[in-house]
């Protein structure tokens, strides 16, 4: 890789961006040459590789679907094969509530290599002395907080939501909040009896259909006899990555859990 290509590509990376090193790998007079291109359509490529407008939509396809792939570019001097080794931006751990469970929980996600957030409302608990190894830590309210987020493009296909507030009324404004966004994971804490109180609650007084909440994985985690608020952690991040991975996860086998 020449000079330039390297520090914008480390980078990219350090700064969690989405981001692709394109090679050519056919035989040929620009075998090696390679490019730099970034999923966002406002940054352009960079290197001495040009990619056509088609190949570049390939490109971003595949930083899409976080997969390496091969490619082919078609030209007037004829065709060749490219190398497409992708970068993809770190899923995202949205732990929302910062009591005891929020603590291990982001130490775990951090060594899961997810970006970690953590919000909420209280100044005493939502500090960064609290979560060394978190990206991110909101002093703020949820809803304004949630809905900044999703205006940055942080509430998406990669973001992995844990409820674990200090009370259920909040779990309910934000869970209201996030139920169309296109999440691959929410989990809320509390025990069985409190899961059905608030699922009833929305459907009554909110108007929520009821199937929507077949989505939502509450109580939050894998049902391993965890206790201790660094046990329940473990079961949470174990739930996370069961699904992140495609395992199925049975949403009946729920064991109930404490609030934080």
């Amino acid at each position: 890789m020449n000079e330039i290509l390297l520090p914008a590509l480390l980078q990219s990376i350090a700064a969690g961006e989405a981001v692709a090193l394109v090679t050519v790998v056919s035989e040929g007079p620009r075998r090696g040459d390679q490019c730099l291109a970034w999923l966002e359509a406002e940054k352009s490529c960079q290197g001495p590789l040009r990619l056509e407008p088609e190949t570049l939509d390939a490109v971003r396809e595949a930083i899409r679907m976080r997969a390496h792939r091969r490619i082919r570019q078609v030209k007037e001097e004829g065709v060749c094969e490219l190398f497409v080794e992708v970068h993809g931006r770190p899923p995202h751990l949205f732990i929302v509530g910062a009591g005891h469970i929020a603590v291990p929980l982001a130490t775990m996600g951090s060594l899961c290599d997810f970006s970690v957030t953590v919000l909420d409302d209280r100044a005493q608990y939502a500090h960064a002395a609290r979560f060394p190894h978190a990206d991110r830590v909101l002093a703020a309210d949820f809803l304004p907080s949630i809905r900044a987020l999703r205006a940055d493009g942080r509430l998406d296909e990669q973001t992995y939501v844990a409820l674990v507030t200090r009370g259920h009324q909040y779990d309910v404004d934000c869970l209201t909040e996030m139920l169309d966004d296109d999440l691959p994971y929410i989990g809320m804490i509390g025990s069985q009896r409190r899961i059905r109180a608030v699922f009833e609650l929305l459907q009554t007084e909110r108007g929520i259909p009821k199937a929507q909440f077949a989505r939502v994985h509450a109580p939050i985690g894998l049902d391993i006899g965890a206790r201790t608020p660094a046990e329940i952690a473990v079961c949470i991040m174990a739930e996370i990555i069961s699904v992140r991975q495609g395992k199925s996860v049975s949403l009946a086998a729920r064991q109930d859990r404490y609030r934080s």
